[in-house]
């Protein structure tokens, strides 16, 4: 004996009264199941340790504090040796002019000849 289908869908949404869940006869996707999860974002915040006071916060908090920074110290001495040898970085192009000047030009491709066909 089969049962009409109005009678299943009226059972269906009886059912999902009752247990609290959401009413989908088409079974159309509507991203409840993720919506439903727990959220992430405090987890993922309580994961990665507070931020810590470093000597730049220190710097622009009390410009007049003098501070050494062992750390941008040697950053700095590796950057003058490099210049001095030459691997340093190069200078920034102040015009339109200079860049154009440095710029390399492509060359045309090459192609090679076509062949005849017989």
């Amino acid at each position: 004996m089969a049962v009409a289908r109005s009678r299943i869908l009226d059972l269906v949404k009886v059912q999902c009264r009752i247990f609290s869940t959401t009413y989908n006869p088409e079974g159309i996707r509507t991203g409840n199941k993720v919506l439903r999860q727990r959220l992430r974002g405090p987890t993922l915040a309580a994961y990665y340790p507070r931020r810590v006071v470093t000597f730049k916060d220190l710097k622009n908090a009390y410009p007049n504090l003098e501070t050494w920074d062992d750390d941008e110290e040697d950053r700095l001495e590796h950057i003058q040796i490099a210049k001095a040898r030459g691997k340093g970085a190069p200078k920034k192009r102040r015009t339109a002019e200079d860049s154009k000047k440095f710029a390399k030009k492509k060359k045309p491709a090459v192609t090679a000849p076509k062949r005849p066909t017989f």
